[in-house]
């Protein structure tokens, strides 16, 4: 008797929460996709929303995380994560866990980047993680190359938000990075997008203006800028950049050759704009990149 009215409860609970909560929330992504033709991850525009209300303390936000803990687990291909004021792991998913060589999450907690990834690479996140706490500015929408614990690199986009308690301070982080899709085949505008990125795969080496892209779309520019976004979550222009970097970090590795040469047949002018943008997509200098593959231990 008690069973099944305990039964009865948990159904009546999962019909509000889906009425009152799920619903609601879908209705509202689908109205800001809408409204402003936005093209971030549901997952990403939802992570931001959520976090958009402040909470009575970081130990709250945490208990409830805790409890979706397995569903943050079976995500696949995105890292979730909540770290305090002094950038530590607080709380993370599985596959965070894993891409640092981890069975369990146990290993990274009270710890910050600077502890857990490459000598070289985590300073430059445990950076990025404490200008966001100081300046209770959120990172949105970052394209970079990340190194994974066996040195493989993948690409993501980052979000990261500060988390703000009711009195407005600051009292820690939460933040997501999922990795690039290849690109949405069911898109009608695919085979337009999927031409330009073939193209610019051929061409990275030389300098590619927006004209020749979108004659070869038969788009306008504004067109090739919104289906690009959503084919592939990439502007042109940063369509452009990955390819060239990612072409950049497989010579470094692969090749003995100069830095300069690497820059001009990538389609940079010179040195310094090609080691601005590695930098600025990977946290590390070429030069720095480069040593973390031919110096052992990664130094």
């Amino acid at each position: 008797m008690l069973a099944g009215v305990e039964e009865r409860m948990q159904l009546a609970h999962r019909n509000y929460y889906q009425t009152s909560v799920l619903e609601p929330e879908r209705r509202d992504w689908t109205e800001e996709r809408l409204r402003h033709g936005t093209d971030e991850p549901l997952l990403a525009a939802q992570f931001k929303k959520t976090l958009a209300h402040r909470v009575s303390s970081l130990d709250v936000l945490l208990d409830t995380c805790r409890l979706i803990t397995p569903l943050l687990n079976a995500l696949q291909g995105v890292v979730f994560f909540v770290k305090d004021t002094q950038a530590r792991y607080v709380l993370a998913n599985l596959t965070l866990a894993q891409r640092c060589g981890h069975k369990t999450v146990a290993p990274i907690l009270g710890r910050t980047c600077a502890d857990i990834f490459p000598d070289r690479l985590g300073p430059v996140f445990t950076r990025q993680d404490r200008d966001v706490l100081k300046s209770g500015t959120a990172l949105e929408d970052k394209l970079e190359l990340h190194l994974f614990h066996n040195r493989e690199p993948g690409w993501c986009l980052t979000h990261k938000l500060p988390i703000q308690d009711l009195a407005g301070r600051t009292v820690g982080l939460a933040g997501i990075s999922h990795d690039l899709p290849s690109g949405d085949s069911e898109h009608p505008a695919y085979a337009k997008v999927a031409a330009v990125d073939e193209y610019i795969g051929r061409h990275f080496d030389r300098q590619i203006t927006l004209a020749e892209l979108t004659e070869i779309a038969e788009l306008s520019v504004s067109q090739l800028e919104r289906y690009c976004k959503r084919v592939y979550q990439l502007t042109p222009l940063r369509m452009i950049h990955k390819n060239r970097i990612e072409h950049a970090a497989w010579l470094l590795i692969e090749d003995d050759v100069s830095i300069t040469e690497i820059a001009l047949c990538c389609g940079y002018s010179d040195h310094s704009a090609f080691s601005r943008q590695f930098k600025t997509l990977t946290g590390l200098t070429p030069q720095q990149f480069r040593r973390m593959y031919t110096t052992p231990g990664g130094d």
